[in-house]
């Protein structure tokens, strides 16, 4: 009789298990909800810890601050004792945007003597990370050092990205060296953290020193190397990087990411027609079908904006339109901006006005402040000005630094006293130590010999310990 009632358990919790796994796959709380109520009513769920772990995992697959309620509910019932649910929780929070949940959640586990494994305690530091908030990630920190977790791999890479991402480069190094054993994932986080904070040489020495650490190169590594080349604009290494991802990557013309970052890093250098032959690597020779990756399009308009070469920057995303390349956002802010450096006022307009039109995509503050830009250099600061108090109407938040300095080096040029003023104060507000800003309002001032309003400006950038900057250039010297 035993045996045929397990028989019964087991068959009745298959069903379940599939009926779940269908539940998720077609993302319905409704059908998740009716079973949960079935398997409370019967007793079913307290049976098995696994499919108490496999009914919160669908639930979270579908997670909506509408369902918290009853997924809290859920968890309400968990065996204190057992990880595994608490974990599947921890991963859907974090999978679904509710880091805050999550963090909740491993308190709940610490609090109640939940052991905290290295899922646990990767996923809270994950969710630190998106949380923006190392104040929590350091006290994960100090119970991995007490409880000895450090030895996982899997938890110090958690750690050494968190450092990074939130920019303590220098606490990432240390977790890094105090790993007793490393893989390429951490070096990965390390070099991460060292390029976000633009610490180039340190991320060359970290490089180097992966080999004497028996720490491979992956695709990771390698487009972090092209990063730091552009970053240094050092085009032997990154010349050097590019023939050693040739031999070892097999197919490197299919990788989009690793052709984007070798466009960048020749167009960052100045080499743009290299950064054409890659392009042309990816797809565009004849008998081959054109890639139609936006990624590689946005990358090549880039570097022909970076450098210049604005009228290419016009042709090339013509092209992309013959071709049937969807444009994204980063496509038409380069493209407008290229309109407004070559004085093709209408075409930029047309090229606005087409965003939503013909692709549906809503402009940001980013390509209305292209716009105003294009006005400005063309001297027509009364469409500027009226563009701008359109931008203010709509609610729309103008923290561009780079639009208001135009403003003002365009009331500069013609003359614009009352424009100029306005553009420099909401300026200074975004960067009051931008001396930039206080040198084109100085010229404006300078223009209608507004001498006092000069003498104001100095003794403000003198308080404030502002100096002009002396200009300089660098170069690569190579033996």
């Amino acid at each position: 009789m035993s045996d045929q009632f397990n028989f019964h358990i087991t068959k009745t919790l298959d069903s379940f298990i599939q009926f779940l796994n269908q539940s998720y796959k077609t993302k319905n709380p409704r059908l998740i909800k009716k079973l949960y109520a079935h398997l409370i009513t019967t007793g079913l769920l307290f049976i098995s810890p696994y499919i108490h772990s496999r009914l919160i995992f669908a639930y979270t697959t579908c997670l909506t601050k509408n369902n918290l309620k009853t997924l809290s509910n859920c968890c309400k019932l968990l065996n204190s004792e057992n990880p595994l649910p608490f974990n599947v929780l921890l991963s859907g929070f974090s999978r679904n945007g509710f880091p805050l949940y999550a963090l909740k959640t491993i308190s709940f586990m610490h609090l109640n003597s939940v052991s905290l494994d290295t899922y646990a305690l990767s996923s809270s530091l994950v969710a630190s990370s998106c949380m923006k908030n190392v104040n929590f990630g350091e006290q994960i920190h100090a119970h991995v050092i007490k409880s000895g977790w450090l030895s996982s791999v899997f938890v110090g890479s958690a750690l050494i990205d968190l450092y990074s991402k939130l920019s303590f480069p220098s606490d990432a190094a240390t977790v890094f060296d105090e790993i007793p054993v490393k893989n390429t994932v951490c070096a990965n986080a390390l070099l991460s953290g060292y390029i976000e904070a633009k610490l180039w040489y340190q991320g060359v020495e970290l490089i180097k020193e992966m080999p004497f650490l028996s720490l491979d190169y992956d695709n990771f590594t390698l487009s972090a190397m092209l990063r730091i080349s552009a970053g240094l604009s050092a085009i032997e290494f990154g010349k050097q990087v590019h023939a050693y991802l040739i031999r070892k990557i097999y197919d490197v013309e299919n990788d989009v990411f690793m052709q984007s970052s070798l466009i960048e890093m020749y167009g960052k250098c100045g080499y743009v027609g290299k950064a054409l032959q890659v392009l042309n690597f990816a797809g565009f020779r004849p008998g081959r079908k054109r890639n139609k990756d936006i990624v590689l399009w946005t990358s090549m308009l880039g570097a022909y904006g970076r450098n210049g070469h604005f009228e290419e920057v016009i042709s090339l995303f013509e092209e992309m339109l013959k071709e049937g390349v969807r444009p994204d956002g980063v496509a038409y802010v380069t493209v407008i901006s290229a309109c407004g450096h070559t004085g093709q006022v209408q075409l930029g307009i047309e090229y606005f006005e087409s965003m939503s039109r013909d692709f549906n995509l809503t402009p940001s503050p980013e390509h209305y402040s292209c716009v105003v830009d294009l006005f400005c250099r063309a001297g027509e600061l009364d469409r500027a000005w009226k563009l701008v108090n359109e931008m203010l109407t709509k609610g729309h938040e103008i923290h561009s630094i780079s639009m208001w300095g135009a403003v003002l080096s365009a009331c500069e040029e013609h003359g614009n006293i009352e424009f100029g003023k306005l553009a420099a104060r909401e300026a200074l507000k975004l960067e009051p130590q931008n001396v930039g800003i206080y040198v084109m309002l100085s010229n404006l001032y300078a223009r209608f010999g507004m001498w006092d309003e000069i003498d104001h400006l100095r003794k403000i950038m003198k308080d404030r310990g502002l100096k002009k900057d002396v200009g300089c250039s660098w170069i690569e010297i190579t033996s």
